[in-house]
């Protein structure tokens, strides 16, 4: 008889990518996927702990299903991600929930398999292993892919930045870098097998390879290795920290054929005092010269950023400067988030913390003044012509994406028209935040 599984995700693309490993274990052990909880035979919640809101929804989520799991006794409820590595929170889990039989942290995500079968056959009713310390490079588990366009490829693991606000490095560990000929033999065959889109994953994709005793393989090195591979496909990465985004890896991208010319860089503040408070090691003269140096070598950019509003300590006047740099920026996209208290992190026992009124207010005036910078940005895309990737059909309409991420809907294209592959429009209209084209 067949068994079904469901996974649900919270959290960043590394998250999304760790559910494709876990979906790949479960494919393998015979699961099929669903999205009914009634009838998965196995639920697997892979959480995050980045904000309190993820927390939330996670633990919401978790008790929702107490009621079927009391239905269907031999459901295997399994917990992991980020969320699970915490000690505390791990504890609260197996505490609050012992309708869950497994929970695992990230750094034995690999033993997912051991775990269910032990749970399966009988040997164990209940595993809780969290991994504490730091370890090895994490092995690598065949992912089963969602999507028949687009790959994730982790490049490396952890952090180092130890950010005041940021729980990542306490449960990601320490930065580990995989070996650059095994991450360019994974995209080779991404591509011999149809990808179109890799996205190389990283806590800190420009700290790739500084783990290595040769001081040869870094990241632009990767990057030129990569855009040496044969076919049609785009490489983007996801994400970089500003005090380590090099000139060489600027122009490795601007002289490349398959690097996106999407730039992810988290500016997080524009107030040099709380960039301090926050340790992100560089000041806003550093990362508007940054910010410089990319525009030079890649006119055509589309950089995007992310913003905490409210940190501790933030004034209206820090904010105020925090507004000066996007106008000073005029980014693509702008991710604006309410500071969240993190358990064990510094800034969670640092003074002034900023009223939940005030930060709501802040983070609705940065996506304000995000939304009229956006529009004026892809105004300068009418009557351009374009490469574009066609990712769907659905509903009449045809659907796309610029290398850069931007949605673009093709108003002319019919059904035979449609391949998962690069196609050639015209931007003829701009809707909210698409690009309305025709096939040229």
């Amino acid at each position: 008889m067949q068994e079904y599984y469901k996974i649900v995700t919270f959290g960043c693309q590394m998250n999304v990518h760790d559910s494709e490993k876990l979906a790949g274990t479960l494919e393998e052990l015979g699961y099929k996927s669903t999205d009914d909880d009634n009838k998965a035979d196995v639920i697997v919640f892979n959480t995050c702990c980045v904000r309190e809101a993820a927390e939330q929804k996670a633990m919401g989520n978790i008790g929702a299903i107490k009621p079927i799991k009391k239905q269907k006794k031999d459901m295997i409820v399994a917990v992991c991600g980020c969320m699970a590595q915490e000690r505390a929170k791990a504890d609260e889990i197996y505490k609050k929930f012992p309708f869950v039989n497994i929970i695992f942290g990230t750094h034995n995500a690999y033993k997912f398999k051991e775990y269910l079968l032990d749970v399966r056959n009988k040997k164990a009713k209940r595993i809780y292993d969290v991994v504490e310390g730091d370890l090895n490079l994490p092995k690598e588990v065949e992912s089963y892919r969602t999507s028949g366009y687009n790959a994730w490829v982790n490049i490396m693991y952890g952090c180092n930045n130890f950010c005041t606000y940021c729980i990542v490095p306490y449960v990601r560990g320490r930065e580990k870098s995989r070996p650059m000929e095994e991450i360019v033999c994974e995209c080779k065959m991404l591509i011999k097998n149809g990808y179109k889109t890799i996205t190389l994953l990283g806590q800190n994709v420009n700290s790739y390879g500084n783990t290595f005793k040769n001081g040869k393989d870094n990241f632009a090195e990767l990057l030129k290795e990569l855009d040496k591979l044969d076919g049609n496909f785009v490489i983007k990465f996801l994400t970089s920290h500003p005090k380590d985004l090099s000139e060489e890896v600027i122009k490795a991208i601007a002289n490349s054929k398959h690097i996106s010319h999407m730039i992810h860089l988290p500016v997080q503040s524009g107030s040099d005092r709380i960039l301090k408070l926050m340790n992100r090691n560089y000041t806003t003269e550093h990362y508007l010269k940054l910010v410089e140096t990319i525009k030079k070598y890649i006119p055509d950019v589309n950089l995007s950023t992310d913003i905490i509003v409210g940190f501790p300590g933030e004034t209206e006047q820090d904010f105020e400067m925090t507004l000066d740099l996007l106008k000073k920026v005029e980014y693509n996209t702008v991710f604006g988030f309410m500071y969240s208290k993190r358990s064990g992190t510094p800034a969670e026992k640092m003074p002034d913390q900023v009223p939940m009124e005030v930060k709501k207010q802040r983070v609705n005036k940065l996506l304000e003044l995000q939304k009229t910078i956006e529009a004026k940005k892809l105004k300068r895309f009418l009557n351009q012509t374009l490469t574009v990737l066609m990712t769907e059909q659905k509903d009449g309409k045809t659907f796309a994406k610029t290398d850069c991420g931007i949605n673009v809907i093709i108003q002319n294209a019919k059904p035979e028209d449609f391949k998962v592959d690069f196609v050639k429009v015209e931007v003829v209209d701009i809707k909210n935040t698409k690009l309305i084209a025709n096939l040229k």
